[in-house]
């Protein structure tokens, strides 16, 4: 082997070895970040790291972790395995994210929050506060336009309570399941997935716009106040069911 070579071979070595262990702490105190994030005890390198805590918008996410595919980046990729928050921690999470020219892929995403954290501090109408957490777990997401190219999982709300100035709303447990319908969010569900009647789909179309194309019966299950609404939404079918039906921009956005 030539000494040309050999000075070659030895450069690209240490450039591979000098990004391998480029701090972490060092990218982002030169690195512009989002307004409304601010990050604290960042460790590690590039490539496999960690961040003690991280505030964006009064939500905060601790001792989040990452690791960086290099072998990924030879193929125009950047894929990260990514993990945060302890199991039992009110907020917590992990999954794998690709980003490449061609978009978005997420893939074994398991995130839990609480519902009020999520909505921080926008304002429902008619005085609406939302209680109880949420649970997503996506198998896999490939972004398109609008929204998505190709999607399944499901959201779990779990002790979902609902209370505005018409009454109280103690909804329980709701699983819907996901998936992409000609490029938009598609959630559905039916009675063996609540305990309220609850039949249907909500679409996540462009714009923010949000279909819902639903019915409910009543059930034993059912709050009280929620069985008194039922009769505003018009006769009954013949098999029990009211009609939901909406189309519009997402309340509260």
């Amino acid at each position: 082997m030539s000494l040309t070579k050999k000075i070659i071979i030895g450069l690209l070595v240490y450039l591979i070895f000098l990004v391998a262990t480029f701090p972490a702490k060092l990218v982002v105190k030169f690195a512009e970040l989002p307004q409304g994030l601010s990050v604290a005890g960042i460790s590690g390198s590039v490539w496999q790291g960690g961040i003690d805590s991280m505030t964006f918008e009064r939500r905060q996410f601790d001792f989040f972790k990452w690791e960086l595919s290099p072998w990924r980046l030879l193929l125009g990729q950047a894929q990260v395995d990514f993990s945060f928050g302890e199991r039992n921690a009110p907020i917590n999470g992990k999954g794998r994210v690709r980003v490449s020219f061609s978009g978005l892929y997420l893939e074994d995403l398991r995130f839990d929050a609480p519902i009020p954290l999520l909505l921080g501090q926008k304002k429902l109408p008619f005085k609406t506060q939302v209680n109880g957490d949420i649970s997503l777990f996506l198998n896999h997401f490939d972004s398109g336009k609008p929204w998505c190219e190709a999607l399944a999982g499901k959201a779990i709300f779990n002790q979902t309570e609902v209370n505005n100035q018409f009454g109280d709303y103690p909804l329980g447990n709701v699983v819907f399941s996901l998936s992409c319908n000609k490029g938009n969010i598609e959630l559905k569900t039916d009675e063996s997935q609540n305990t309220l009647g609850l039949v249907g789909s909500l679409i996540l179309a462009e714009k923010n716009t949000v279909v819902i194309d639903a019915k409910m019966k009543e059930t034993a299950g059912q709050p009280a106040d929620l069985k008194k609404m039922l009769s505003q939404f018009g006769a009954k079918d013949s098999k029990g069911y009211y009609s939901l039906n909406y189309k519009g921009a997402i309340p509260g956005l």
